[in-house]
């Protein structure tokens, strides 16, 4: 992995890149995933595994919005997939660049560990940015990640809470991804 650069924005540790580096020293795991579905993109992950194709990071989130990086275009060495949502995008927009671009990409990486950034700041109710998800996305997406988790890793599978800043809706999304995790 590469040097950590300095926090800035809302983290101060990256415990997804301290989990996959972790599960990778010891316990023997090579190809660890990320998907992260918080609102804001998640910089300082993209950063640490950029350059390590054993690594794979995807993830859906509001642009243009802080920190302003995301797009598309940035690939790493083929293990990045970014799924930049515009302003004011909902259900249908996140649901499809889950289909369309997230799913596929960790599929065909195939990993051995997949580690969620479980963000629920895209909720409809959330005041920290634009995005209209609804709870039902969040339970939809862990349950299409479930999926992945089952098909190439032996269903392991780990989630870190990340974001949301309406206490109401944090609470009804963070039960519905657990749930889906129990299921």
């Amino acid at each position: 992995m590469p040097r950590p650069a300095p926090p800035w924005g809302f983290c101060l540790f990256n415990n997804v890149a301290v989990a996959a580096e972790h599960a990778r020293r010891q316990h023997g795991l090579r190809r660890v995933a990320v998907m992260d579905f918080d609102v804001h993109h998640g910089n300082g992950t993209q950063h640490m595994f950029e350059s390590d194709g054993d690594l794979f990071y995807a993830s859906t989130h509001q642009s243009p919005l802080y920190p302003g990086t995301g797009d598309r275009a940035e690939r790493g060495v083929g293990n990045i997939r970014n799924a930049p949502l515009p302003p004011g995008a909902g259900s249908a927009e996140f649901r499809a660049a889950m289909s369309d671009i997230v799913l596929p990409g960790l599929d065909r990486f195939a990993p051995e560990l997949l580690l969620i950034s479980a963000g629920f700041d895209a909720h409809h109710a959330d005041p920290l940015a634009n995005l209209e998800l609804e709870t039902a996305d969040f339970a939809w997406a862990t349950a299409m990640l479930r999926g992945v988790a089952d098909r190439h890793c032996r269903g392991r599978l780990v989630s870190t809470l990340e974001g949301g800043y309406d206490l109401d809706a944090l609470a009804a999304s963070a039960a519905a991804h657990v749930r889906a995790l129990l299921a």
